[in-house]
């Protein structure tokens, strides 16, 4: 099953990314934490907010999902 949340680069700020994971913010943190969930993009001093392709990646497997290392992404790069 494909989900699809926005259009290419669209963010979801923390209330929408809650709505559609069905989790609550410190749950969402916490996993963020273990390496479990996405991690945020500052958006501005005060202000973070997520790729909609990084949670429609996690919506994809939720329970197996983790963080990709960051030699995995320069690889790929």
């Amino acid at each position: 099953m494909t989900v699809q949340l926005r259009g290419t680069g669209a963010i979801l700020r923390r209330s929408q990314v809650e709505r559609e994971v069905g989790l609550k913010r410190s749950t969402i943190y916490q996993r963020m934490q273990e390496g479990t969930f996405p991690r945020p993009i500052r958006l501005g001093e005060r202000a973070v907010g997520w790729r909609a392709s990084d949670i429609e990646l996690f919506l994809q497997n939720p329970a197996g999902y983790r963080v990709p290392c960051l030699d995995d992404e320069a690889r790929d790069a």
